[in-house]
């Protein structure tokens, strides 16, 4: 019974949310219908999972609000043959979405806490393409790389050029610029250039670990 009320919010979500709000992709919509996202959250915050705001799940980690997270996937224009990297993952919500959505995602998390919860809450729900990797975010993991899609959780002051040096060409770094309102910003790699393009105002919190990051340089 609590599993059908869930998945009925899950849906309003996406109703009330994200298509009113310019998300028009099926597939977007379609994997935010079906990740759990009360699953992402302490147990305290289960009863507002749905909610449009964003939601604090450990200090300095978010799950992004609805809206936002679904334009910028949109945005990203995320393929089922792509290899995704995820950076300041959480709990691991944004992962399992982008996991829905692409053929493999390597997740990023500095906090070892964090990684273990992101991991057992990833395999337990069978999100098997998902591999949540412990280490800097700044430093993205090359070893993995290059990624078609880079989505990075949080407001942040600049994109990292160790980051943008990830993408495969062609590839697409999607990020939130500032804040109060911030920009969501996609980054498009053609050969040694990074093309930014602004896409809509986003107001998300900030991601503390790449608030004073190497900047990418126009």
């Amino acid at each position: 019974m609590i599993s059908e009320k869930f998945a009925e919010a899950r849906h309003h979500m996406v109703l009330s949310q994200l298509r009113p709000n310019r998300v028009t992709n099926d597939r977007v919509a379609e994997a935010m219908d079906t990740v759990p996202r009360e699953e992402f959250v302490p147990k305290e915050l289960r009863g507002v999972a749905y909610l449009d705001e964003d939601l604090e799940v450990a200090p300095g980690r978010f799950i992004v609000e609805p809206r936002v997270f679904g334009r910028l996937l949109q945005e990203a224009d995320i393929q089922s043959t792509d290899v995704v990297l995820d950076i300041g993952c959480g709990t691991g919500y944004s992962s399992a979405v982008l996991g829905f959505l692409a053929q493999a995602v390597v997740a990023i998390e500095s906090d070892p806490a964090l990684v273990e919860t992101a991991s057992e809450t990833l395999s337990r729900l069978e999100c098997d393409n998902v591999a949540v990797v412990e280490g800097a975010l700044v430093d993205g993991n090359a070893k993995q790389g290059p990624y078609n899609v880079i989505h990075i959780n949080g407001a942040i002051s600049s994109a990292p050029q160790s980051l943008l040096d990830q993408l495969a060409e062609g590839g697409r770094l999607v990020c939130v610029l500032g804040s109060n309102p911030g920009v969501a910003t996609i980054y498009r790699r053609q050969g040694d250039r990074f093309f930014p393009r602004a896409a809509f105002d986003a107001s998300v919190p900030a991601l503390p670990d790449l608030m004073s990051a190497t900047s990418f340089e126009f």
